[in-house]
């Protein structure tokens, strides 16, 4: 067992440690910590203005983009399941977005949804639609991102696929037979069989969601104007703070103002937050499955 006792001491139990460890500490990643008690948590919780929006904006993405995520995977696996000619162009179709680095998709999805000059308005307008601003907007830009994440839904869809074609069809013959019509044959028989596979989609969605921080950053700098090379200051969350997220705190904090305190106390948020979410979904699953026998 050594070498995986050596993997999570180095990569899992040191870090985490500390990082609780330097939560406690007056520190800049220069100096020689300082242990400064509960200031980092107090000034935290209390005194940082961007904490409790970027909060918000995580729980908002956690709970809102994570399940259009597996509902739209599921939806498209079971399309093309279903699907008896050119099922492979079409899996191909929804997987390519996927393969886009993150940063060039952002920028793109930025450019596409922009409320004076992109298509996707012009194409609203023409057809006399509300004409939103998106990434703009700060009403509109968390479902912008929601938009994004769809685009890119390839891996999901893969799984789901894999696990329907995994479903026993003996058991929607008998279902058939005895009457049960598609919804019915969905929830009863479909449902049971791939639950596994749509608690690891919610549980790895959920962590993906709570490490957020690529796509609001990039698509809040390119709608704010803001393109620079490394090491430029900028304050994260345009517009009004709502694509502001905890993982950009803890860069902000710990990289830009050399916070590093302040930075691990948010850092240990996130892992709270993961570990409870995950915790919560794996119970409620236990107690259906014990409901379900």
């Amino acid at each position: 067992m050594s070498p995986w006792l050596i993997g999570f001491g180095v990569f899992f139990a040191y870090p985490l440690l500390s990082t609780l460890y330097f939560s406690f500490m007056d520190y800049d990643g220069f100096r020689t910590p300082a242990f400064n008690g509960l200031a980092n948590w107090s000034y935290v919780f209390e005194d940082y203005p961007l904490f409790w929006p970027a909060l918000r904006n995580t729980l908002w993405l956690v709970t809102v983009m994570v399940s259009c995520r597996v509902v739209f995977g599921l939806g498209i696996g079971l399309l093309i399941t279903k699907i008896k000619t050119g099922a492979g162009v079409f899996r191909t179709f929804f997987y390519l977005p996927y393969l886009a680095p993150p940063v060039a998709a952002t920028l793109g999805f930025v450019f596409l949804l922009n409320p004076g000059t992109g298509p996707v308005n012009s194409l609203l307008e023409t057809a006399g639609l509300p004409t939103p601003g998106w990434f703009t907007d700060a009403t509109w830009s968390k479902p912008a991102l929601t938009v994004l994440a769809l685009w890119g839904i390839g891996d999901l869809m893969v799984i789901f696929m894999a696990a329907l074609l995994d479903v026993p069809k003996e058991q929607y013959e008998a279902a058939q037979l005895d009457g049960a019509g598609a919804l019915q044959r969905f929830r009863f028989v479909t449902l049971p069989n791939i639950s596994p596979i749509v608690l690891f989609a919610v549980v790895t969605g959920v962590i993906q969601a709570m490490q957020y921080y690529t796509q609001p950053l990039v698509a809040g700098k390119v709608a704010a104007g803001v393109i620079g090379g490394s090491g430029q200051q900028f304050e994260p969350g345009y517009p009004d703070r709502s694509t502001l997220t905890l993982p950009q705190l803890v860069y902000n904090l710990g990289f830009q103002r050399f916070d590093y305190g302040s930075a691990c106390v948010i850092a240990l948020v996130l892992f709270a937050l993961a570990m409870a979410f995950t915790a919560l979904l794996m119970r409620r699953r236990g107690g259906l499955l014990q409901a379900g026998d």
